[in-house]
């Protein structure tokens, strides 16, 4: 071996000497590690039984020095709880390796005194690999669970640091554990609208009418109007619409009462149906109620149900709500807004409403009511929506009492017929005064103004001198240019007293040319056609018609609302009683008095609209809709039934009508066919032939077939004569086939 060879290897065994020494450093350095870390823990341990010990032994002085911080002391000793038991827990369960592990780290520590600078890096490096999984989230919910209120004493670090690095802090975090899932629970509880208002129309929102709105907190629910709507031209044969009110049967227990705005019958005209269903007290101003218990009368439930009269500026206390009623002006006496005081905050439900500084009876809408609310608070503000599409102000009742006069005083000679609604008194009442003024006898005709005039006559809400109001039998014993009539039907109502004289077939009065009829209303949306009607076969009775200035709106126009909004200042705005047009005006300008976009909200009706003091949204559906009253069934007429009126209001019937024999079956007679709707059958008799061979040649053959089911016969009839009709007529008849059995 050469001396250059000899050198090497002196050199490669120096190498794998230093290799074998830094491997023997490096697992000093682990064992090292891991033993300063077991007695860095185990001294955390006897700092944090100290600190605990001291913290408890000065509560009792602190206590008695400030009694009053009782209560926060007992948030702090609980808060600090978890952290003592998983102390306690570590101690217990480290207590039989403790003692080895200090007396290792003791020497591990002599033998690493002459490591490298390399060494704290790793020994970092390993400790970070040490930690147990999942203890970076336990972190993370000790420090929400437990973050230590303003005063008290803050944890020691070695206190925090026990709790990253031990791994056997399990019980800790299964005491954390327990409080997460009440976070949780607590935001599910938001989505489900708990500790919410929630708002639910149930109607009104889609059209005028049938106006009713649930508000719901908890275990209370009020019911703000019971309306009713009028069938559409579509709903054949229906004579009223009612609310849908499934929700609040599946409540029954929560519902406290009903509260009614005004005693109009898109808002009182249900109760005597639904308080069949849901029997509880009934709240209203004085004429609102008296007209409520007319109608109770005529159901018979008058010893039923609750009634409350309540004066406006009073509250009455329905569960966890108080509503507080407030004057406003309408076309009906004793109209009320309702300021409704919830949990969450104060929501003020107009009802239908205008602004009238010089109304005919009573006082002015309270607006300083309205602006002392608007300084507490508003949360929501449901205002109507009727004529939100309207610019301007709404003209003031007194108005039409001038037009009156004028209509009066140049029509001296011609007897004067006013068309108005039943329920707007006021109006009535200025008819009367300018009637009295010019020496005319008053008749009034129509069953509801009649009602309405004897209840308000009786409550001092309506003022008729004497000797003015005579009845319809004694109209024949005046001259017609001494006479005004009051009557009903202002809408096109075919059965109402205008409409009948119209169409000529009122009993007691004849539209002559002499006759001057004012129409003092406009149609409410929907009804256009119906009053265009009526004023034909007025007009071509030769009466005189006159509809211009008579009538003012019940209800606020844009610069109303303005007024209406710069007092109240509301959070939130939530257009009602209106079509969807009317809401988003409103909607329009509500953002442009200052409610924010994201608070101005549109719904429909069964919408659920939760509100707190911080948001307003949908949350939920529930069932809604109209139930169809048709004579004395409620309820029992639904669409299949209503499509089959209008598919035979539509292509009438034909009835085909055969015989069989009952054994043999057997064609004893027939088919003989029947027509109604369909064609004039004097004058179609070929075609009614032809369509009785296309019949016999079905049940003929039917028979050959031996086919005894009379189902399969009866639909072979229907699609063979269908067929036929439709190539020959375009037409689709009902077809109904009836098999008598001999």
């Amino acid at each position: 071996m050469n001396l250059e060879e000899k050198e090497n290897m002196a050199e490669v065994g120096a190498q794998t000497a230093n290799v074998q020494e830094a491997n023997v450093q490096e697992a000093n350095v682990q064992t090292a590690g891991a033993q300063a870390a077991a007695t860095e823990t185990r001294a955390a341990d006897m700092q944090t039984a100290n600190v605990q010990t001291e913290a408890l032994a000065a509560a009792p002085e602190q206590a008695a020095k400030k009694p009053q911080n009782r209560r926060p002391a007992q948030r702090k000793t609980a808060s600090k709880e978890p952290g003592s038991q998983t102390a306690e827990a570590s101690r217990k369960k480290s207590s039989g390796t403790g003692k080895s592990q200090g007396q290792n780290a003791g020497r591990g520590e002599q033998k690493n005194t002459q490591t490298t600078k390399a060494a704290p890096a790793r020994q970092t490096a390993q400790n970070k690999q040490s930690k147990p999984a999942g203890q970076g989230r336990q972190a993370s919910q000790s420090k929400t669970v437990s973050q230590p209120k303003q005063g008290a004493q803050p944890k020691p670090a070695s206190q925090q640091k026990q709790q990253q690095s031990q791994p056997k802090a399990a019980s800790a975090s299964k005491d954390l554990k327990v409080l997460a899932p009440a976070k949780h629970s607590s935001k599910e509880g938001k989505k489900d609208g708990k500790g919410k208002l929630k708002i639910i129309p149930l109607g009104g929102l889609e059209q005028i009418g049938m106006n009713i709105t649930a508000f719901e907190y908890e275990d209370s629910i009020i019911i703000v109007d019971c309306g009713l709507a009028f069938p559409g031209d579509d709903m054949l044969g229906i004579d009223l619409v009612i609310p849908d009110v499934s929700y609040l049967k599946q409540n029954i227990d929560k519902v406290k009462g009903f509260v009614i705005t005004h005693g109009h019958e898109d808002h009182i005209g249900a109760l005597p149906y639904i308080l069949q269903q849901i029997n509880v007290p009934v709240y209203g101003t004085r004429l609102t109620i008296a007209l409520i218990e007319h109608k109770l009368e005529e159901h018979r439930l008058m010893k039923n149900t609750k009634r409350k009269v309540v004066k406006h500026g009073q509250s009455v206390n329905l569960g966890c709500f108080r509503v507080e009623f407030i004057k406003t002006n309408h076309s009906i006496q004793d109209a009320s807004a309702l300021a409704i005081f919830s949990p969450v905050g104060i929501v003020l439900h107009t009802g239908d409403f205008k602004i009238d500084y010089t109304p005919v009876f009573g006082d002015p809408i309270d607006l300083q009511r309205f602006a002392e609310l608007g300084k507490k608070g508003v949360l929501a503000l449901l205002a109507d929506s009727t004529n939100a599409t309207r610019p301007g102000f709404t003209m003031s009742e007194r108005t039409v009492g001038k037009t009156f006069d004028t209509i009066f005083s140049e029509h001296k000679n011609q007897r004067i017929i006013v068309a108005t609604f039943a329920s707007n008194v006021d109006r009535v009442q200025q008819v009367v005064n300018t009637a009295y003024k010019y020496g005319r006898k008053v008749v009034v005709e129509g069953r509801s103004m009649v009602t309405v005039m004897e209840i308000a006559s009786q409550l001092g809400y309506i003022n008729v001198p004497e000797g003015t109001l005579i009845d319809i039998e004694h109209l024949r014993n005046y001259p017609p240019e001494s006479t005004v009539l009051i009557t009903t039907g202002s809408q096109g109502e075919s059965m109402a007293a205008l409409s009948r004289m119209a169409s000529g077939i009122h009993k007691k009065v004849s539209i002559t040319p002499r006759d001057v009829v004012v129409l003092s209303s406009t149609p409410i949306p929907g009804n256009e056609k119906a009053v265009s009607n009526v004023v034909n076969e007025l007009s071509m009775k030769g009466a005189q018609i006159i509809n211009q200035d008579t009538h003012v709106s019940g209800h606020a126009c844009q610069e109303d609302l303005k007024l209406i909004y710069s007092l109240i200042h509301p959070k939130f705005a939530i257009p009602v009683h209106g079509e969807y047009r009317h809401r988003i005006a409103q909607k329009e300008l509500a953002e442009f008095m200052g409610v924010a976009k994201e608070n101005a909200v549109l719904v429909n009706s069964g919408d659920v609209v939760a509100l707190d003091g911080n948001t307003c949204e949908v949350i939920d559906h529930v069932t809604c809709g109209g139930i169809l009253v048709d004579g004395l069934g409620v309820g029992d007429v639904g669409n299949i039934v209503l499509r089959d009126r209008q598919n035979l209001a539509q292509n009438g019937i034909i009835v085909v009508v055969l015989t069989l024999e009952k054994h043999s079956n057997q064609l004893l007679a027939g088919p003989d066919i029947v027509s109604r709707g369909f064609v004039y059958v004097r004058e179609s008799e070929d075609l009614l032939e032809e369509a009785h061979t296309v019949v016999a040649d079905a049940v003929e053959d039917c028979l050959d077939r031996h086919v005894n089911d009379w189902g399969k016969i009866k639909n072979i009839i229907k699609d063979s004569l269908s067929d036929f009709l439709w190539k020959r007529m375009k037409r689709n008849p009902v077809i109904l086939p009836i098999i008598m059995e001999v």
